[in-house]
Order: C-alpha cells, then sequence, then structure tokens
C-alpha cells in the first residue's frame, strides 16, 4: 500500500521499480520534481529510508509501495493497485535489476538463470502487467538497461546477456508499441558511482581467489573496473537525467545513454561491422 499520496494537481502516472537506491532512486525525486504522480516501488519496503530521505530534502511527496519484479503475483497487485488509486498509469520505468560476477565454467546454469530473471523476466512481468493500461492512454514504457545491453564484457557474461535480451526484445516491441500508440525507450547509463560494487556484491579477493585458472584475468579486470566506477563515474543524479529525458521528452528517441563516455562506448559497438573494435578494447581489460 501506498506511504503517502502525490499531489492531486499532478494528472500523469508513472510507476517506477527499483527505486531503494541508485539511478531508481533518483528517477523518482525528479519524476515527482518534473510534476509526476510517482510511484516508487522496491522489492523490500523496509529499504525505503533513503528514498523517504531524499524525497523529503527535495520537497515532493511518493507513493511507495512494494513490488517484486520476479513475482507476477506482487506484480500484478502493484500495478492494479495503482490503477484502483490512481485511475491511470501513463508511464512505467523498468529499473529493478541487479549485477553479477562470473564466466562459463564457474557459474552454474542456475546462476544464470537468477541472473535472466531478475533482469530480463522481471522486465516483462512488469512491462506485461502495464501495458494495456499504457495503451489505453498512449503512454511510454522505459527501460533502464545498461551499456552492458549493447557490449559484451568480460566476467559479465549473464549479465550482458540479461541486458542484450532487454534491449533486443524492447529494440522489436518498439514498432509494434507504436502502433497502437506507447512509445518505448531504452536507458544505456555506462559507471555510475558506488553502483558496481554495491550492486554486485564483490569481495575482490575471495572473488579472485575462487576463479581457478582465470584468476590473473579476473584480478585484472576487477582491478580496471573498480578503479573506472571511482574516479570516473558519474552521479546518480546524472544518470536519472537521461531517463527524465525519456519520460518527457515530446519524443524520446528510442536508445539514450547517460554520458559522452556511454555514446562513445556504445558507438563503438554500433559502428564495428566485424567486432574486431570491441574485442581489441575488452581483450585489454583482462590482460
Amino acid at each position: 500500500m501506498s506511504s503517502s499520496t502525490t499531489s492531486p494537481t499532478s494528472s500523469k502516472v508513472v510507476l517506477i521499480t527499483g527505486t531503494s537506491s541508485g539511478i531508481g532512486l533518483a528517477a523518482a525525486v525528479a519524476a515527482a520534481k518534473a510534476g509526476w504522480r510517482t510511484v516508487a516501488t522496491l522489492r523490500d519496503p523496509g529499504r525505503a529510508d533513503a528514498l523517504r530521505k531524499a524525497a523529503a530534502e527535495a520537497g515532493v511527496e511518493l507513493d511507495i509501495r512494494q513490488l517484486d519484479v520476479v513475482d507476477e503475483t506482487s506484480v500484478a497487485a502493484a500495478v492494479d493497485g495503482v490503477i484502483a488509486d490512481h485511475g491511470r498509469l501513463d508511464a512505467v520505468i523498468n529499473n529493478a535489476g541487479a549485477g553479477h560476477l562470473g564466466t562459463l565454467e564457474n557459474d552454474t546454469v542456475a546462476d544464470v538463470r537468477k541472473v535472466m530473471e531478475v533482469n530480463f523476466f522481471g522486465v516483462l512481468n512488469v512491462s506485461k502487467a502495464a501495458f494495456p493500461h499504457l495503451r489505453a492512454v498512449g503512454g511510454r514504457l522505459i527501460t533502464v538497461t545498461s551499456v552492458g545491453g549493447v557490449v559484451g564484457q568480460p566476467f559479465n557474461e549473464a549479465y550482458c546477456a540479461a541486458k542484450f535480451a532487454v534491449e533486443g526484445y524492447m529494440e522489436s516491441l518498439a514498432p509494434v508499441a507504436a502502433s497502437v500508440g506507447v512509445s518505448v525507450s531504452v536507458v544505456e547509463p555506462g559507471a555510475v558511482a558506488t553502483e558496481f560494487v554495491n550492486n554486485v556484491g564483490l569481495d575482490p579477493e575471495a572473488e579472485i581467489a575462487a576463479a581457478g585458472p582465470y584468476a590473473p584475468a579476473l584480478d585484472a579486470y576487477v582491478n580496471r573496473t573498480v578503479a573506472q566506477f571511482l574516479t570516473g563515474a558519474q552521479t546518480q543524479d546524472e544518470a536519472a537525467a537521461a531517463v527524465l529525458e525519456a519520460l518527457t521528452a515530446d519524443r524520446p528517441a528510442f536508445r539514450l545513454q547517460t554520458s559522452d563516455w556511454a555514446r562513445d562506448f556504445t558507438g563503438m559497438k554500433l559502428n564495428d561491422l566485424d567486432g574486431s573494435a570491441v574485442l581489441g578494447t575488452t581483450g585489454g581489460w583482462v590482460a
């Protein structure tokens, strides 16, 4: 159930998943500041303190609700509750997801399925439940993917596979959705401050010690990636600005990156017809 109500003067309603921290939290606050009635959802309502604090500091109100993207019953209850209480749903921002570090020999197939369940099927669960309501109002379906949805990255096979799947699904859906008045967009962040270590739950020494013959490559990858996240990452507010653009622009692009670095990185792949540019770059990360 909702923890607070939003201003009755705001007519459009957006539901956002994964708002306990990071881009989801920042996007929820930004959407509310832009005048949207914002339904901020998270798997564990007990982790909403940071969200409430950010909303209070910004002087906005959020409708905070429980939603577990991998639980179809939870998804249906949340979407039905929004319609019952607000009367409409104009936009969905799929943001919930989870990082994962591993490689083919060391991951189990069950590990990979879990990554796909959260990052791909969770997006489908929410999108499918919301879509009739978006279609009714000519709404927007926005999904936060990753530069890892365009460029495959070492030790991120499962995560990138899930994000590739999301990008392929949404790119294929976009023209079909447009035929019934729904706009589809994906937002591709690069490194966002603190996100890598926190979301993956990384214990670098333990991971490397357990990596067997892949230890040298994993050591090189972890050192390079942690350094990038600690020194070159953008803030969650900067990343959320691209999400807000997809939500509010008159004619949002299908694909939006959140930084110049993300544009350059994904552009390398989109112009790399034979794959040599990507593999030449990412191969250096594990050398």
